[in-house]
């Protein structure tokens, strides 16, 4: 699951960043914007299964990599 979030990120980035320094801030750094967030949340459902609402999406709890992986796993429990 985390090798497949970090692919997502890399591609949604453009950046192998995300994978060397998962405490990156990616909207901090300009890696993600609010069109990029979409497209995280679309690729997590589609290819882990997890649905993320939008309307539940708080930028402070998914604005790392690590803080990512900590989501999904806590919304998959």
């Amino acid at each position: 699951m985390e090798d497949t979030l970090f692919s997502i990120l890399e591609d949604i980035t453009g950046t192998d960043e995300v994978r060397d320094n998962p405490e990156v801030d990616l909207f901090e750094e300009g890696l993600m914007d609010s069109l990029a967030t979409v497209q995280l949340l679309v690729e997590i459902e589609g290819q882990l299964g997890v649905q993320v609402p939008v309307s539940e999406f708080d930028r402070a709890q998914w604005n790392t990599p690590n803080k990512i992986i900590e989501q999904v796993k806590a919304l998959q429990a």
